[in-house]
């Protein structure tokens, strides 16, 4: 280990309580997305106390330089998210959610803290490095259309133009102290999926009165499974779910229309478009031959997640040796989707995972649930390897 990666791992780890403490307010205060401006407020707060200058996006993201020697020779971005989920948390800790019916269920929490301790980091040691570290906090993650497409299109990635970016996210499945990393494609685009079965409704003892939408709701859920089983490349994985079916009748009531709420994920472009093609003609066609008849709307979601060749191989390399080759694992496949990927299709991106689970202390529920949380000594690789995957990747000649 160098004396520059030493010297970031001993401040990451004088910080880390202070790290600690700013994760824990920000997932007491947690706020949905593109509602973030507590969260981006506190962020600039801590910025400027570190001695930067910060600029607003999207409303409620966050921008700001850490500028080494030599500032415009290379830029390298980092990034994380502010929002939380729709989620009621379940956890009896301290720093539980204070706000009803929110909760920083995937871990954004942890990404700002991160973020914020690299950034405290860097910034003691901008005069041992060249180049410039880009700070990107943005808003609206979990919401469509994704709060990086909108910080791309206000020009997050220009002014300076960061050679490449880099992201971490919280893994539930993977120990604390260890860190995954895949090359090439990692995650998958993802759409969502609204059909509106309409129908007749009318008394549930006369059936053959009425076109009856529940059924044919059933047959097409039951039915677009095929586009998969039966049109999919075996080579590319896709995935069609549905998750919210509303017929509001009654037990002696057909109701006249059913809406059913899904999605569609994959990892090729041109599949996704015919599958869009192919779920749109089923459904019309099943609905037709069953006497009713649908609308359908297909929203065009985050594209796929792929990760850079080159600045991956680079940033595990980088990870090895930080934290030692048996701490950094492969990654597979994973169906989940991520606006990081806005960043992915626009420059070299590596978007890497952080273990966060403790099996002794039962911290083992997965994102997205009522009872996530983290083995909070994660924060001090977190934050630290951040800072020094920026470092190195600066100092690479790439």
């Amino acid at each position: 280990m160098n004396q520059l990666s030493q010297k970031i791992k001993d401040l990451a780890k004088a910080y880390s309580n202070d790290t600690l403490g700013i994760r824990r307010h920000i997932h007491a205060h947690p706020e949905l997305s593109f509602e973030e401006h507590n969260t981006a407020a506190y962020v600039e707060q801590q910025l400027q106390h570190f001695g930067l200058e910060t600029t607003r996006m999207a409303e409620t993201g966050v921008v700001a330089l850490i500028k080494g020697r030599n500032p415009e020779s290379k830029t390298i971005a980092l990034r994380a998210d502010l929002d939380a989920l729709p989620i009621t948390e379940q956890n009896q800790v301290a720093y539980k959610s204070k706000n009803a019916g929110v909760m920083h269920a995937c871990g954004h929490d942890v990404h700002t803290a991160s973020l914020l301790g690299a950034a405290r980091i860097l910034q003691q040691l901008h005069d041992e490095f060249e180049g410039t570290v880009k700070l990107v906090f943005q808003p609206g993650e979990e919401k469509f259309p994704g709060g990086a497409s909108v910080m791309i299109k206000e020009g997050v990635l220009q002014q300076p133009a960061p050679g490449g970016i880099i992201g971490q996210h919280v893994f539930p499945m993977l120990p604390a102290g260890k860190v995954g990393f895949r090359s090439g494609m990692y995650m998958a685009s993802a759409d969502e999926i609204y059909i509106t079965v309409k129908g007749k409704g009318g008394h549930a003892a006369l059936p053959e009165l009425n076109v009856d939408p529940v059924l044919i709701a059933s047959h097409l859920i039951v039915a677009l499974q095929q586009i998969v089983s039966r049109h999919a490349s075996p080579k590319v994985p896709t995935v069609l779910s549905f998750g919210k079916v509303e017929a509001l009748g009654a037990t002696n009531v057909i109701p006249n229309e059913v809406k059913l709420e899904g999605t569609f994920r994959t990892m090729d472009e041109v599949w996704r478009k015919e599958a869009h093609q192919r779920i749109r003609k089923l459904a019309e066609g099943l609905c037709e031959s069953m006497g009713g008849s649908c609308d359908i709307d297909i929203k065009f979601g985050y594209p796929f997640l792929k990760n850079d060749p080159e600045l991956t191989a680079r940033a595990r390399e980088a990870a090895e040796l930080y934290l030692g080759a048996g701490n950094v694992v492969d990654l597979d496949l994973w169906m989940g989707a991520e606006d990081f990927a806005y960043y992915s299709q626009e420059v070299p991106a590596c978007f890497y995972r952080l273990g966060t689970r403790n099996e002794a202390r039962g911290i083992t529920s997965g994102v997205h649930t009522p009872t996530f949380d983290i083995e909070e000594s994660a924060l001090e690789v977190g934050s630290g390897l951040m800072a020094w995957l920026a470092v190195q990747e600066l100092q690479s000649k790439v």
